[in-house]
């Protein structure tokens, strides 16, 4: 799909997106991830150890043609990104540490993501059709922390403007990802529907198990539920620009591209409705909360 959409529209859209993520972040929150270190890392866990074996035994057992599962990895090794820290703003996550666990993913994916993708690409023998390779990783990252970068000096700077700039942002960030992910389906059109059976059901599954994990596990450790909350939406939601971007401009499919375009249209009906469901249940009393009868 080599056209406007993906040769300027992608670009431009990471690069927004992550402006938008370097408006909320400081030195500081890099800080906060040693000082916070049980939530940090149960989080991190999640996202680099538990999601890609969970994401590789669902296309196994689903059995995923090659270019779609390898489209799954990469979904699974992106990192969580701006609307990772929206919904946990929505339903009362700690935010903060949400932008700091987007930054040091952000960081660490310079290594986990050509890593999982290229052992993708290796296992499904599909290293004739598409590669990785390393610099051009190093070139996606720059585009990725370059807009992050010029964000955070913003947000040092002129700390007003960047809260005003904020929510704007954030909703031009969705608006562009919503056209190209339009775009990447109208492409595909005369596949669409066979592409929604095959990869549908893996897409919303990916998402359902890793919010429940990423709530799950945290809370298991005694993490407290502000953070359990932010760490199931940034283990949950995933960077789809980035994915998308990495499948087309760089491994050049937009078959691979697929499974993060419909992980965006799924994610953000499952996102809510667990949002939803995890602050209801932490609203409503315990048994050693209730009144006891007089």
């Amino acid at each position: 799909m080599d056209s406007a959409l993906t040769t300027v529209g992608l670009p431009i859209a990471l690069g927004i997106i992550m402006f938008g993520l370097g408006l909320d972040l400081a030195v500081e929150d890099f800080r906060r991830v040693a000082r916070q270190p049980k939530a940090a890392l149960a989080a991190l866990g999640c996202q680099l150890l538990l999601l890609p074996a969970l994401c590789f035994g669902l296309v196994l057992l689903l059995d995923l043609e090659p270019l779609l599962a390898i489209g799954m990895l990469l979904l699974a090794a992106s990192p969580g990104g701006t609307t990772a820290n929206l919904f946990s703003h929505l339903f009362r996550g700690d935010v903060a540490l949400n932008i700091s666990l987007t930054a040091v993913n952000s960081l660490l994916a310079l290594l986990t993501l050509p890593l999982i993708t290229n052992a993708a690409i290796d296992w499904f023998d599909q290293a004739d059709t598409v590669k990785l390779p390393l610099n051009e990783v190093l070139e996606v990252f720059a585009i990725v922390l370059i807009p992050v970068a010029i964000g955070m000096t913003v947000h040092r700077y002129r700390p007003g403007f960047a809260a005003r700039m904020e929510r704007p942002v954030r909703i031009g960030s969705a608006l562009i990802l919503a056209l190209l992910i339009a775009g990447i389906l109208i492409d595909q059109r005369d596949n669409v529907l066979d592409y929604l059976t095959q990869v549908g059901l893996a897409a919303a599954l990916l998402c359902s198990l890793s919010l429940v994990i990423g709530y799950a596990v945290p809370k298991a450790l005694r993490v407290p539920h502000n953070q359990a909350i932010a760490s199931s939406m940034e283990v949950g939601i995933h960077n789809s620009a980035l994915a998308i971007f990495v499948a087309v401009e760089i491994l050049d499919s937009v078959k691979i591209s697929v499974p993060a375009a419909v992980y965006s249209l799924v994610m953000f009906v499952l996102a809510t409705l667990w949002g939803l469901t995890i602050t209801r249940s932490a609203s409503r009393p315990t048994a050693s909360q209730k009144p006891s009868p007089r």
